[in-house]
C-alpha cells in the first residue's frame, strides 16, 4: 500500500539531485567565465590540453593572468602611485590602439625596481622598472620601450618561446599541453626572458610603426637606446639582447632625419613632471 508513496518519493530525490548538479555546473562555468574565459574553452571534455597553435585570446590573457600573479607573489613589488601608474597606462593604451592587437586587454605594470629593465609576458601584461621610467628623457623615449614590448606581444614572440621549452621539456604532444604546465613555464620564461636577435629586431620594428601611428617623434625610440649604451655598465634590458649599435642602426636606417623629431614626447619638462613621484 505505501508503494506508490515510495515511487513518489523517489523520483522527487531523483529531480532534486539533478537540479543539484545542474546549479553546480552553472556556478562553476560561471566563475570562471568571469575571470575571463570559461572552463569549456580548455576543458571541453574530461581531459583537455590547450593547442598552443590555436590558443585564442581568453586563454593567452587568462593563463598571463596566473603568471602574472606568480610574479606578484614570489618576485616583483609594483609601485603603486596612482599619478605615475596612471601615466604609464595612458601612454601603453595609446599604443596598444594603434597595433595589430588591440582587442587584447594589456596591462601595464611599474615595478618598483632601481634596475633599467622591462619585459612583456603572455595576453598583454607588460612590466616596466621604475629605474627604467627615470632613466628616459622625456615621453617619447618611454613610448619607445612600451611599443617595443607591445611589438613582443603582437608577434606572439612568447607564446613562440613557450612551443619552444613545452617541446624541449617533452610535455607537448598533439593533443597540446595541460594548462597548469603552461602557466609554470611562462613563469620561468618571465624570469629568464630569453630572446633571440630575430624576435628583439622584429619587437624594435612594430616598436618603431606603433610610435609613429600614435604620433610620437620616432627620434625618441633611438636616442634612448644610445642613451643607454653610454653608461658606465650595460643595464639588464640590453645584456640579454643583440647588440644595442647594431639596433640603432637598423632603427635609424629607417627613420627619415627630416622628420625624426617630429611628433609627440619630447618636451622634458612635462615629462619630468608627470614622473614627479618617483624623482
Amino acid at each position: 500500500m505505501f508503494s506508490p508513496l515510495r515511487r513518489l518519493l523517489k523520483r522527487r530525490v531523483s529531480y532534486l539531485v539533478l537540479s543539484v548538479f545542474a546549479a553546480v555546473g552553472v556556478w562553476t562555468t560561471s566563475s570562471l567565465a568571469v575571470r575571463g574565459f570559461s572552463i569549456w574553452d580548455i576543458l571541453p571534455s574530461a581531459v583537455q590540453l590547450i593547442q598552443l597553435s590555436t590558443m585564442s585570446d581568453e586563454q593567452e590573457v587568462a593563463i598571463g593572468e596566473q603568471i602574472n600573479d606568480r610574479l606578484l607573489e614570489n618576485d616583483i613589488t609594483l609601485y603603486e602611485n596612482s599619478q605615475v601608474n596612471q601615466y604609464v597606462n595612458d601612454i601603453g593604451q595609446r599604443l596598444v590602439r594603434v597595433s595589430e592587437r588591440s582587442d587584447l586587454p594589456f596591462t601595464f605594470q611599474v615595478v618598483r625596481d632601481d634596475s633599467v629593465n622591462a619585459f612583456a609576458t603572455l595576453g598583454g601584461f607588460v612590466y616596466l622598472n621604475t629605474g627604467l621610467i627615470r632613466e628616459a628623457d622625456n615621453e617619447a623615449e618611454l613610448a619607445g620601450v612600451i611599443a617595443h614590448e607591445i611589438g613582443h606581444v603582437v608577434e606572439r614572440h612568447v607564446l613562440d618561446n613557450l612551443k619552444q621549452a613545452a617541446i624541449a621539456q617533452g610535455v607537448l604532444n598533439a593533443a597540446g599541453v595541460d594548462p597548469n604546465v603552461l602557466v609554470q613555464i611562462g613563469y620561468e620564461l618571465a624570469i629568464n626572458r630569453p630572446s633571440s636577435r630575430r624576435a628583439e629586431y622584429e619587437a624594435d620594428e612594430v616598436g618603431l610603426s606603433l610610435v609613429r601611428s600614435a604620433g610620437y617623434a620616432p627620434v625618441g625610440m633611438v636616442n634612448f637606446y644610445h642613451n643607454l649604451t653610454s653608461r658606465s655598465s650595460i643595464p639588464e634590458f640590453l645584456s640579454t639582447h643583440p647588440n644595442t649599435s647594431d639596433r640603432i642602426v637598423r632603427l635609424r636606417e629607417r627613420i627619415d632625419p627630416e622628420t625624426a623629431a617630429q611628433g609627440d614626447g619630447l618636451d622634458e619638462a612635462y615629462y619630468r613632471r608627470q614622473i614627479q613621484p618617483l624623482l
